[in-house]
């Protein structure tokens, strides 16, 4: 059984309920200059809600800028006076805890390198035992929703309630356009499972490239995402760190005033009327949809029953290869995608394998 987390206050929303809560600002601190000037242009935007830049930067092979160190939360801290704005800074220890703390950082988040691994957040949980700072835990590298899950409900048995999620897409050997693939069924399941926690979306980390941030962002906000941690940098071009996916602050005023924010719910009353009408047909069909399948397994029992008295092997890889071509190329003709349609199928076909397999275990 799931167990609510329990998050105390608002913090990590945008302060008026209605838009985004945007936290922005360079990859990687690299001189005060740069974080500062980052800062100061990203206030006058009047959007951000919060500064970000990143102080120690784990990479995933050494001789790379790898942070600046701990110096940098000096110049975070200039930034937040010239600013006003609260200042977030990535930890994946218990050292980087205490310093950023002991300089006055207002957020932290955990990467998902480090939300990966469960000892390292029980660590850091532990150490802001007693400690009220918002804590944002973004998606681990895999995609493993328990995995995500129990980093927030260690820091939340630690008594950190002040609790965001960052979905920053997950590592996949599948070539796509994206940096990190968006995979957004987990993170709406997460969301589903607790409709209470603030839920960000980082485009910068998804998309890896400047090309795709105004799509991804607008995706995020069409999905009831509650708000952003974006890359932006004075200068990007000259970023030692992941120049590609950072935008000018002007760059990103810009997206931001292109962004479309949706309601929550309905706010016409007929226009509600109509919605509950669908979604009884969506149930409606769902009904329908659950029986057929009941239905089709009971025939696949009958098709193993058939192969055991044969004594055939279930998988038939020519039927198999058969199905594949002839229903992608039927839900083609009804506008269903092939890729959705490939998906469908494998896990239609990997129950009903299971299905015959029962009756061949159970057979007298």
């Amino acid at each position: 059984m799931e167990t609510a987390l329990k998050i105390t206050d608002r913090s990590l929303r945008a302060p008026s309920g209605v838009g985004a809560f945007i936290i922005a600002g360079p990859c990687s601190a690299e001189t005060e200059s740069q974080v500062v000037q980052s800062a100061v242009e990203l206030a006058k935007l009047g959007r951000i809600h919060a500064l970000r830049a990143g102080i120690w930067k784990p990479r995933t092979r050494p001789n790379t800028f790898e942070g600046i160190g701990s110096v940098g939360l000096e110049w975070l801290k200039s930034a937040k006076a010239a600013t006003g704005l609260p200042v977030a800074v990535e930890v994946a220890n218990v050292k980087h805890v205490y310093e950023a703390l002991r300089t006055g950082v207002d957020i932290l988040w955990i990467g998902a390198r480090t939300t990966t691994n469960p000892f390292s957040v029980q660590e850091i949980a532990e150490a802001l035992r007693g400690v009220s700072v918002p804590v944002l835990v973004k998606n681990p590298v895999n995609p493993d929703l328990e995995l995500w899950v129990g980093a927030l409900e260690r820091l939340n048995h630690a008594g950190v309630t002040t609790l965001g999620a960052v979905h920053r897409g997950f590592s996949s050997h599948e070539r796509t356009r994206f940096r990190n693939n968006p995979l957004w069924t987990l993170p709406l399941e997460l969301k589903r499972r607790h409709p209470q926690l603030p839920l960000l979306c980082d485009p910068s980390h998804i998309c890896g490239s400047r090309e795709l941030l105004a799509q991804v962002s607008q995706k995020a906000m069409d999905l009831n995402f509650d708000g952003l941690m974006i890359e932006s940098h004075a200068d990007p071009d000259a970023a030692l760190s992941d120049r590609d996916q950072q935008l000018r602050p002007s760059e990103l005023g810009e997206l931001l005033e292109k962004l479309v924010f949706r309601h929550s719910a309905m706010q016409d009353a007929a226009h509600q009327t109509k919605l509950e009408m669908l979604r009884a047909s969506i149930d409606r069909m769902d009904d329908e949809l659950l029986e057929l399948l009941a239905q089709r397994m009971r025939v696949s029992e009958e098709i193993g029953r058939c192969k055991l008295e044969e004594n055939v092997s279930i998988f038939q890889p020519v039927r198999w290869d058969e199905i594949v071509k002839s229903r992608v190329r039927a839900g083609m003709e009804k506008n269903l995608a092939p890729d959705f349609l490939q998906k469908l199928l494998e896990i239609i076909h990997q129950e009903s394998i299971d299905h015959q397999a029962r009756v061949m275990r159970t057979a007298p």
